[in-house]
C-alpha cells in the first residue's frame, strides 16, 4: 500500500514563466437532458484542481444552456440524441478533437440512451489519449467488459459499489466486504486503475499496487461528488501524472475538500458545489507555493 505523501512528492511544481498550455487540456464528455448538472460539476473540478484547458462536448440543444453556466471552461456542441444526449454521429469529430487534448472524462450524466451507451464504447476503443470513466459510462460496459481488454489507451474507472456490482455480476454486499481484492482483481484483468468508491475509497493499480483514502465523510453521500472526483482525476492526469498517482491524489484531495465544506456547512447541509468551492483550500495543503 501506498502512502500518501509519496504521491504527493510527485505532483509537479510550477515555474513563474508557465502557461495555460502547459498543464493539460481536458475534453470532458458528459451531460444529456435532465443531467446538465453533472457536466458542469465534471468540467468545473477539473479547471479548479489545475487544468490549463477544459472543453465540455454536450449535444447540441444542450450547448447554450452550458455555455452561459459555464465562463472559464469552453463548450462544444456535437450531434445528439432525441434526449439530447450524444450520439453515434458525433463519434468522429469528438475523435479528431481529443487528438488536441492530453486527457478524456467520459460519462457522468451522459445517460443510458442505447446509441450512447453505444457511443462510449467505440470511444473506449478508439480513443488514444488516457480516459476517466465514470456513472453512465460505466453501465456502458455492462455485458460488454471485453471491449475494455481492447482500449488503446490508459483506463481509469471510478465506480461506486452498486456500479461496481453491476459491473461484475457480483453482489453490492460482496463487493463491500471485498473490497480491496475485488478492485485489485479487476485493476488486472482489464489492466486498468480501478477507484472503488465509499468510505475508505480503493484506488487499485493493475501492478497490484493500492491505495485506502483516509479524507472524506459521510456528507459527502450526495449527488454530484462523484462528478467532481471524475474531474479531478481527469486534471491530474493532463498534468502529466500516471494514472494511479493522479486517482490517488485525486481521492485525497476530493475528500479533504469534502473535510473542510463539512466544517463550514454541516452533515446535512453538504451539496456538491460546497466540495467544489473547498478544492482550492484543499489544494494549498500542498505547501510548495507561497505568492509573493
Amino acid at each position: 500500500m501506498i502512502a500518501i505523501d509519496d504521491a504527493i512528492k510527485k505532483f509537479p511544481k510550477r515555474s513563474n514563466d508557465a502557461h495555460k498550455g502547459d498543464f493539460g487540456h481536458v475534453l470532458v464528455i458528459a451531460g444529456s437532458a435532465g443531467y446538465t448538472g453533472a457536466a458542469y460539476l465534471t468540467s468545473q473540478a477539473a479547471i479548479r484542481t489545475g487544468s490549463g484547458l477544459v472543453t465540455l462536448a454536450i449535444g447540441r440543444s444542450l450547448y447554450e444552456i452550458m455555455a452561459t453556466k459555464l465562463t472559464e471552461v469552453m463548450v462544444k456542441p456535437f450531434f445528439e440524441t432525441k434526449d439530447y444526449s450524444l450520439s453515434l454521429l458525433a463519434e468522429k469529430e469528438l475523435i479528431i478533437f481529443s487528438e488536441r487534448c492530453h486527457t478524456v472524462a467520459i460519462g457522468p450524466g451522459i445517460s443510458q440512451n442505447k446509441e450512447t451507451q453505444h457511443l462510449v464504447r467505440n470511444l473506449i476503443a478508439k480513443l488514444g489519449k488516457p480516459i476517466v470513466l465514470d456513472a453512465d459510462g460505466i453501465t456502458a460496459f455492462v455485458g460488454h467488459l471485453d471491449i475494455l481488454k481492447s482500449a488503446k489507451t490508459k483506463l481509469i474507472l471510478t465506480p461506486h459499489p452498486g456500479e461496481m456490482s453491476r459491473l461484475t455480476g457480483k453482489d453490492t454486499a460482496e463487493v463491500q466486504n471485498n473490497r480491496k481484492d475485488i478492485a485489485l482483481n479487476f485493476a488486472s484483468e482489464y489492466n486498468s486503475v480501478l477507484v472503488l468508491k465509499g468510505h475508505n475509497t480503493i484506488v487499485a493499480s493493475p501492478d497490484g499496487e493500492y491505495y485506502v483514502n483516509q479524507t472524506g465523510n459521510a456528507g459527502m453521500a450526495t449527488g454530484g461528488v462523484g462528478d467532481i472526483l471524475t474531474g479531478m482525476i481527469a486534471s491530474f492526469v493532463g498534468q502529466d501524472l500516471d494514472p494511479f498517482t493522479a486517482s490517488t491524489l485525486g481521492v485525497h484531495f476530493h475528500g479533504l475538500a469534502g473535510d473542510f465544506a463539512l466544517k463550514e456547512k454541516g452533515l446535512l447541509s453538504l451539496v456538491a458545489t460546497d466540495l467544489l468551492e473547498k478544492i482550492p483550500e484543499a489544494l494549498k495543503t500542498l505547501g510548495w507555493y507561497r505568492p509573493g
